[in-house]
């Protein structure tokens, strides 16, 4: 941005020179330089404080690990990468034949416990049998009705499924490999549908000028010559770099410290959808906050983000 306004007004000094034909001396260029100097300093302080801009802002999404909940062979993975997928839809498959099997096992147990309880409760009302019979059985019968649930549950989970809409992406999983319910080991990633989650990254002296409701614009990297108008809708109050876990470790001042504040902001412009669906997750753009003071120099900002979205064409403005 410093190099656009210094490139704006040695352009503009250029024209007017040749113009009005002004001689180039010892007098007037370093008049025109002084001059620029303290233009360009009020007007970039000004416009700064009141309508400050992020070379940082990024599109974020939200990532799901998929594990599965048991361990087992993967026999099905009827999903393709990057394709669009609704909450429920098969992710991959674990063989069913053990699951099943511990099914079978606990249900023939279970029929043959409550045969036994129902004989003993027989006895009992015939005054022919124990009562500790009937407590011990009736004890058997609960314990295997919970083991058996959560066996079906286990068989219910050799089915994993989307956790919402969304897509997988790098897919790796085959089948034959081996499913393990690790969390640290994802076997795949799940992208939740998008929900348009764009943040950028502010200085905190900006913070008096960056309050929900303002106005916005944003200009994407992968979108040359296109900025689109957005609202903030909110600061997140803290910064990761001063918080503090137990650790056993003393606080220091060692650590590199950034101080950008995340500012959450809201496409507005309907002329967004358009573009939606080729930007890729993560995308990199600028922004800028227009707030209701010194209103006049917003101008020069939305011409500054404008003219670096269209240098996108050659080459990304840091």
């Amino acid at each position: 941005m410093d190099m656009l306004l210094i490139l704006t007004y040695t352009a503009i000094c250029i024209v007017l020179f040749k113009l009005f034909r002004v001689p180039v001396n010892k007098w007037t260029v370093p008049t025109a330089a002084l001059g620029g100097a303290f233009l360009l300093g009020g007007i970039y302080g000004v416009m700064n404080y009141s309508h400050p801009y992020s070379s940082q802002a990024r599109e974020y999404f939200y990532a799901t690990p998929i594990s599965p909940t048991v361990r087992g062979r993967v026999i099905d993975v009827p999903v393709e990468p990057n394709t669009p997928l609704k909450a429920g839809d098969v992710l991959f498959k674990i063989d069913p034949k053990p699951f099943q099997d511990k099914v079978d096992e606990l249900t023939a147990r279970l029929k043959e416990a409550k045969k036994n309880l129902g004989r003993y409760q027989e006895m009992m009302r015939k005054n022919l049998g124990r009562q500790l019979d009937v407590d011990q059985t009736q004890s058997r019968v609960d314990a295997l009705q919970a083991e058996l649930a959560k066996s079906e549950f286990d068989l219910d989970q050799t089915i994993v499924r989307a956790p919402t809409d969304g897509s997988v992406t790098q897919l790796f999983l085959k089948p034959g490999m081996i499913a393990v319910p690790i969390p640290l080991r994802p076997v795949m990633v799940f992208i939740t549908q998008q929900q348009d989650l764009f943040v950028g990254w502010f200085r905190q002296n900006n913070l008096m000028r960056v309050k929900p409701g303002f106005e916005a614009e944003v200009a994407f990297d992968a979108i040359p010559g296109r900025v689109f108008k957005a609202k903030v809708f909110g600061v997140q109050p803290y910064m990761a770099e001063g918080q503090m876990q137990p650790n056993g470790v003393l606080l220091t001042d060692n650590n590199r410290i950034s101080g950008m504040v995340p500012v959450k902001l809201k496409i507005t412009d309907p002329a967004f959808a358009e573009y939606r669906d080729q930007l890729p997750g993560g995308s990199y753009a600028q922004a800028a906050v227009y707030s209701d003071k010194f209103e006049d120099l917003s101008i020069i900002r939305k011409v500054l983000l404008r003219m670096a979205s269209w240098m996108n064409y050659i080459f990304p403005i840091d």
